[in-house]
């Protein structure tokens, strides 16, 4: 149906010749982006009411009683239906080095929390099927939680400011929504994704429809093919300096596989690009040193190259 009306509007309202690189790159556009909104409303929706049973409160007190592993591995799922992007993940991360919890932990959270997300979930199953989602679930949860055991290993927490650990936070008593106010906080948290990712997902779909339509395949593959080996470090290192969310990104991953990059690269930017983003490292500054933001940083971007070399082998 989206298809068809995609068609409709640009092969017959718009009189565009069907086969011709505009009319490919307009398709495209309109196509994925009446699919992704429908997928984004429908199920950022459905992830709002879950994440309604996990207020900031119960989440500390659920990974605060958990041993190591365990509490690396609860972090790790816990992001999955916490904020979308990183920069609204590291107050809640800043809350949890505030009320105690081991800072391997906390990495574990952060690191999945904006990588594993509610908006790169619903794209990816639409853009690339249930399978890609999937595996893209396990490698960020995998790599949140080695991350953060690797991090606690090192006994870092030298390197949080001091004033951090001086904060004690507050326990509140709050009454259990209702489900009617569960249905309206993913009412309202629904309008507020959309709100804010709306522009990145156009810009995104964007992209992707000039590179579908107008990049030819032969300089994806040349540059970026199965043939470069280092097209998966060349792939993070680009993706690392650049500020995005996923919403923005998979329409740009979809059009690079599209024309030949292999899948495990173009995960691998896209993770680059929503795991280390700049903004993320200027927050975490209030509360840890630059030694220990250097340590994250080059710990996911290794792990990052891993994934998708092995995401490229499996593929």
């Amino acid at each position: 149906m989206l298809k068809y009306l995609a068609d409709s509007l640009v092969y017959q309202l718009m009189g565009i010749k069907p086969g011709t690189m505009l009319g490919e790159a307009l398709d495209f556009f309109f196509y994925d982006s009446m699919k992704v909104f429908l997928l984004l409303v429908v199920i950022i929706f459905v992830v709002a009411v879950i994440r309604s049973f996990f207020p900031p409160e119960r989440s500390r007190k659920l990974l605060g009683n958990r041993r190591e592993y365990v509490g690396n591995f609860l972090a790790a799922c816990l992001g999955i239906v916490t904020p979308f992007c990183s920069c609204s993940a590291v107050p809640m991360f800043i809350g949890f080095v505030e009320s105690g919890l081991p800072l391997g932990i906390t990495f574990s959270f952060l690191i999945s929390s904006p990588t594993v997300n509610e908006v790169a979930l619903v794209m990816l199953w639409g853009l690339f099927g249930w399978k890609i989602a999937m595996i893209y679930i396990g490698t960020g949860v995998t790599l949140a939680f080695f991350a953060g055991i690797i991090i606690g290993k090192l006994k870092l927490e030298h390197l949080v400011e001091d004033y951090v650990y001086r904060i004690k936070m507050g326990e509140s008593a709050m009454a259990a929504p209702t489900w009617m106010e569960r249905f309206a906080y993913a009412r309202d948290y629904t309008k507020d994704i959309i709100g804010r990712v709306w522009l990145f997902v156009l810009i995104g779909i964007g992209l992707g429809a000039w590179i579908h339509g107008y990049v030819p395949m032969d300089f994806v593959l040349k540059y970026a093919g199965p043939g470069n080996p280092f097209a998966v470090p060349i792939a993070v290192l680009i993706g690392i300096p650049l500020y995005s969310n996923a919403a923005g990104a998979i329409p740009i991953v979809q059009a690079l596989v599209e024309k030949g990059l292999p899948m495990g690269t173009a995960l691998a930017f896209m993770m680059s690009i929503v795991a280390i983003s700049t903004p993320e490292m200027i927050i975490l500054r209030k509360v840890i040193k630059p030694k220990l933001i250097a340590i994250f940083a080059g710990i996911v971007t290794v792990a990052i190259i891993i994934i998708g070399y092995l995401f490229n082998a499996i593929l």
